[in-house]
This record gives C-alpha cells, structure tokens and sequence, in this order.
C-alpha cells in the first residue's frame, strides 16, 4: 500500500484495511445468503410493497439504535469501544479503540448510520426467505421506534409546560 492509502486523513488513523474486511464480510454474507436461497428455491418477492419497505426501516432503525447506543448491548461494543459519554433518554455514546479491524468494528458498532446498513442487510435476507416472520419482528420493532418517539414528545410536551 502506498504512503498516501495508509495515511487517509490528517491523523492517519482510518483502518481502511479493516473497513474493506468488513465490507468483504458483508458483501460474503449476502452473496453466500443469495446462493443458499437460490439452491433451497426461496422465491424472492416481485416487488416489495412501500408499506413493507417503511416497516423494514423503521425496523433498521431501531435495531441499529439498540445495537449502537442501548445501555444493555453495552457488552457486545466493549472489546471494541469505550463510553465516553452519556446520551439522551438512557442512550450512551461510545467510542472506537484499537487499530485495525477492532478500530474498523468500533466505528462501525459507535455508528448507528452504519450498522443500519447491516441490519437492513439482514432484515432484507431474512423478508426474503420469511416475508411473514420478518413482518412480525418488524412490526415489534416499528412499535418500539413509535413508543420511542412518544416518550420523546411527552418529555417534550412536560418540558414546555413546566416552563
């Protein structure tokens, strides 16, 4: 690799080489998830009605929420990230540490935008090969993404009112 690949910014410190692991990771699972499926006959759906496509974000939404900033999936971050920060409603902020590929898996395990590539990937596999399950899970996800927002306004609504 050249000097310039190895130093990607100012500080030199982006594990591109472990952000192509994780991509390659990524990209195997779906491409091993497509063969799977093709060699058991799933049948993949024609179209994907906008209904389910808002239910599946809202579903990618709220796990990369949990997985990234939920207190008690602190567990599966800490031999990636450390907390640096407490966030808003009971959220915490972590923060990448290490090098290579354990740097590369806390940026991804601190950034809920990332992860929800991931989820999303995972979401879609599975609403390929269980269309009625994976509706179900979302819909449990999709209520606890509305109850979130409505504690959210409630707090909101004491807030003002208290002055």
């Amino acid at each position: 690799m050249t000097t310039d690949a190895v130093q990607y910014d100012d500080q030199g410190d982006v594990p591109l080489v472990g952000y192509a692991a994780l991509a390659s990771v990524f990209a195997a699972g779906a491409g091993a998830f497509a063969l799977l499926a093709r060699r058991r006959g799933v049948q993949v759906p024609q179209e994907v009605p906008p209904w389910d496509v808002l239910l599946l974000g809202a579903a990618a939404y709220k796990t990369s929420r949990l997985l990234t900033r939920d207190k008690i999936t602190s567990f599966l971050r800490a031999p990636f990230t450390r907390r640096v920060d407490a966030g808003e409603a009971s959220e915490v902020i972590d923060e990448p540490r290490g090098d290579g590929i354990r740097r590369a898996v806390g940026d991804l395990l601190c950034c809920p935008f990332c992860t929800s590539a991931w989820t999303s990937g995972a979401l879609v596999c599975s609403y390929a090969a269980a269309p009625r399950l994976t509706r179900l899970v979302c819909a449990g996800l999709g209520a606890v993404t509305v109850a979130d927002w409505l504690q959210y306004a409630w707090t909101w609504t004491q807030q003002t009112t208290e002055g």
